[in-house]
């Protein structure tokens, strides 16, 4: 599930860069070795921290339908996480760095929601929205940098992007098979 974010996410940060201009998406993490080795213009989306959403953790299952409606099984329901990127804008001016953060913000505020059409996988076939959200909270700031020292780098503005998306249950518990005849019953007095 997390590779599939990642690329929907690349492509949606991608979507919302100036055309034609040269500026590559990465999931590396940004440490000074990465930051020197670089090609050019890049925007990075490092994931740097995973939890579970309890507030969205349902029970029991979900029903399986086939392609007419038909009820072939049942479904554990998902588990929601919180995928964490720290998304940086790396071009060696900060006034470019800044455009690019203005630019991915418009993005990122304008499309919170990764559709099924915009995923891949499993992910896809779950049929459920994927959430894309600015982190405000006043703990992430704190957080940041920390995940900036972290890595060995300097503390440099960043958006603090999270992903809500369902985990996949790997396994389906299959249904009986259909009921064809209408149910009877018989009584007698004993």
């Amino acid at each position: 599930m997390i590779h599939e974010v990642d690329q929907a996410l690349k492509s949606l940060l991608a979507a919302g860069l100036p055309t034609d201009s040269g500026v590559g998406v990465s999931l590396d993490a940004p440490t000074r070795d990465w930051a020197a080795g670089r090609g050019g213009p890049t925007v990075n989306a490092y994931l740097y921290d995973i939890r579970e959403d309890a507030e969205r953790r349902q029970h029991g299952y979900a029903p399986v339908l086939d392609r007419s409606g038909g009820v072939v099984g049942r479904r554990p329901q998902p588990h929601w996480f919180k995928l964490s990127y720290l998304v940086s804008a790396w071009t060696g001016r900060p006034e470019e760095e800044h455009q690019l953060l203005s630019s991915l913000l418009v993005q990122c505020v304008t499309h919170t929601v990764l559709t099924p059409a915009a995923l891949s996988g499993a992910l896809a076939t779950l049929e459920l929205d994927v959430t894309v959200a600015v982190s405000g909270s006043p703990s992430a700031a704190r957080s940041l940098a920390e995940v900036w020292s972290g890595l060995g780098g300097d503390l440099r503005p960043a958006i603090d992007l999270v992903v809500i998306a369902p985990l996949p249950a790997d396994r389906d518990v299959k249904a009986g098979p259909p009921v064809t005849q209408t149910p009877s019953i018989a009584m007698s007095r004993r």
